[in-house]
């Protein structure tokens, strides 16, 4: 089922439609957009209908991963439009949804090697100015742009210092919102929210920051998704230590002119101040935790690592102070909000129900979950995930998900740790395929929340802080230990695995602990120099903040990087990388693996040629998960 099982992602409501993106290992990855009509739950398969069938991949690849490959809008005549990026040449496309027999219309053209210079995504439609407005990446250097839906080459509309994303259009058409960040700060660490008016001519004009922060001026703050709920700017803030909501009341009135945009002071007024998170790391374009849909604030909040959905209810158009409903609804696991006319949907799932979409009339609460594919598990089949606490690094709390093997955990069973991608990220609660797939086969696993995650605050996001290699693998080791101390697992059958940063957690575990007795590293980070030397643009600066500056700290880099500590490790290791990967060069892995062979390590790996960061075949996704667990069983003699 992992290999079948198809991603959905980023859902959007429009006219009374459900459209979202759904990415197929199947077919290599390839992701087209598909909608229903809203309707009853017994209808929703049979009126799911494919908009962009055969060749056509969805896919934005601004700052390498991407997101917002689509966005939906109307048209001149008034009819609901798709803008979506084509993989295939990197143009923008135009398609009209609502037209029977409707092809989609190139709107940028490609250079002479066949794709477009540079990569668009990220966009919104501008319905008054017949246009999308979004992200250009080329040359080094981010954009905002207008291409008009009639087709043309990009219009320049604002330079920013470095990186911009998430633009956001009032609506009534005449003001946007965006969010910058500035090298070396990622933009969860250090972001700002810009505003400016829409010029007549359909220019920026009196672009201004107006929350947030910049690298060395006063407190870290960043901001996540700005949103126009009608008149009102609304935005996660975590100058409160959380990402927590903030509104500007009356903004679009404020900002409706260069004049006043470029000198009124922005009015922020907190809503729900508390000790959770309303955003989330923005790795990708496309997230969404908020939704207006036309009267209603609507959100998700994440508290101590388990999601919610509900309504921000706000006392009346003036008052600061909001309250809190959530809805009942059967998922802790939830993104991708959006919200229309007195509905809304999300991407969710729970530790007994697979990922889908999550549709919800909020007048009655009524809600219905329909799945991306069939649970081939029954209920008594699944293993739930139990939350733990343990003394990680430092003597600090730290969280995991635990999942016994079927059949309970016990003194002798293997134990799969796992260390999150990012590695600012999270370990999540939905079901996943994946692990069931070894709770299945008799292990416990371990999803452990080291220190850096989110979902918990800033001051635990900051562990991670000149500490990458050193609390992560701290707290993986003592998770595994914890659950050994409980009798759960075997201290001589613990294994750890992660993909990306987390390959590089397992890696830099095997070097540095004694704890684990075999590895898989997917794609992962072998040296911390080359890495910090080579990676791609988005990521060039973000090691500053994870192990030090580059390159005055390069000792530092070598004393981390599992690399130049080869012959600490001892244990086995299994490594999956795909040719394609720009973000982790294979050239890391092949040295890595080289390195062990020539000290007498059992090593074994496997090459993708067509796979880049992240392993988008199904096929692929399969191999891995097989090859893995032989190599496991072999060495642990299971």
């Amino acid at each position: 089922m992992v290999g079948r099982t198809p991603a959905l992602k980023e859902p959007q409501l429009l006219n009374g439609w459900l459209h979202w993106l759904e990415q197929r290992p199947q077919e290599q990855g390839r992701t087209t957009l598909m909608r229903r009509r809203l309707g009853r739950a017994d209808e929703a398969a049979a009126t799911a209908e494919e908009c962009t069938p055969g060749h056509w991949n969805l896919r934005c690849r601004v700052h390498e991963y991407g997101g917002g490959a689509c966005a939906l809008g109307t048209g001149a005549d008034g009819r609901a439009v798709a803008v979506f990026v084509h993989d295939g040449d990197r143009c923008l496309w135009r398609l009209d949804l609502e037209r029977a027999g409707a092809e989609p219309v190139r709107l940028t053209e490609p250079g002479p090697d066949g794709r477009f210079a540079g990569a668009l995504g990220g966009g919104v439609i501008d319905t008054a100015g017949q246009r999308w407005i979004g992200v250009l990446e080329a040359e080094g250097r981010d954009q905002l742009v207008a291409v008009p839906l009639a087709g043309g080459a990009p219009q320049p509309l604002h330079q920013p210092a470095d990186f911009c994303g998430y633009p956001a259009l009032s609506p009534c058409g005449r003001q946007l919102a965006w969010v910058e960040w500035r090298q070396p700060c990622m933009p969860w660490e250090r972001s700002q929210l810009w505003l400016a008016a829409i010029s007549r001519q359909g220019g920026l004009a009196g672009a201004r920051a107006v929350a947030g922060s910049i690298p060395d001026e006063g407190a870290a703050v960043s901001v996540f998704q700005p949103l126009w709920a009608g008149s009102d700017l609304v935005v996660a803030n975590d100058r409160s230590g959380f990402w927590n909501l903030e509104r500007w009341p009356n903004a679009a009135a404020t900002a409706g002119t260069a004049e006043i945009a470029a000198t009124a002071p922005a009015d922020w007024q907190p809503l729900l101040p508390q000790e959770a998170e309303f955003a989330m790391p923005q790795w990708v374009f496309g997230m969404a935790t908020t939704a207006w849909d036309g009267k209603r604030l609507l959100a998700l909040a994440c508290h101590r690592g388990r999601w919610q959905l509900g309504e921000v209810v706000l006392d009346n158009a003036e008052a600061a102070a909001a309250l809190w409903r959530p809805f009942e609804q059967p998922c802790d696991d939830l993104a991708a909000l959006t919200a229309d006319a007195g509905q809304l949907a999300c991407v969710a799932s729970g530790p007994r129900i697979p990922a889908g979409l999550l549709e919800l009339e909020i007048a009655s609460g009524t809600w219905r979950h329909t799945p991306a594919a069939p649970n081939p598990l029954p209920p008594e089949a699944i293993s739930v995930p139990e939350e733990l606490w343990f003394e990680g690094h430092g003597g600090l709390p730290t969280q995991a998900w635990y999942y016994p093997p079927i059949g309970g955990g016990h003194p002798q069973a293997p134990l799969l740790v796992k260390g999150h991608s990012g590695p600012t990220g999270m370990a999540r609660t939905g079901l996943s395929l994946g692990i069931q797939f070894w709770t299945s086969r008799g292990w416990g696993v371990l999803d452990v929340n080291y220190g850096g995650s989110t979902g918990f605050g800033r001051a635990y996001r900051q562990r991670l802080d000149g500490q990458w290699g050193v609390v992560d693998v701290a707290d993986c080791a003592a998770g595994a230990e914890a659950v050994v101390a409980r009798g759960l697992a075997s201290g001589e059958r613990l294994a750890i695995e992660g993909g990306s940063a987390g390959g590089y957690t397992t890696l830099a575990a095997l070097c540095f602990t004694t704890t684990f007795r075999a590895g898989a590293s997917r794609y992962g980070v072998a040296d911390l120099s080359a890495l910090a030397a080579d990676t791609h643009r988005f990521e060039a600066r973000y090691l500053d903040g994870l192990v030090g500056p580059w390159p005055m700290a390069k000792a530092t880099y070598d004393d981390r990087s599992p690399l130049q500590h080869a012959d600490s490790i001892r244990a086995p290791v299994i490594f999956f990388q795909g040719l394609d990967d720009v973000v982790v060069p294979p050239e890391q892995t092949e040295r890595m693996a080289a390195a062990l062979r020539a000290n007498g390590i059992a090593v074994e790996v496997h090459l993708f040629p067509e796979e880049g960061h992240g392993f988008r075949n199904g096929a692929t996704q399969i191999q891995v998960l097989e090859a893995t667990e032989a190599f496991f069983r072999r060495h642990f003699q299971l």
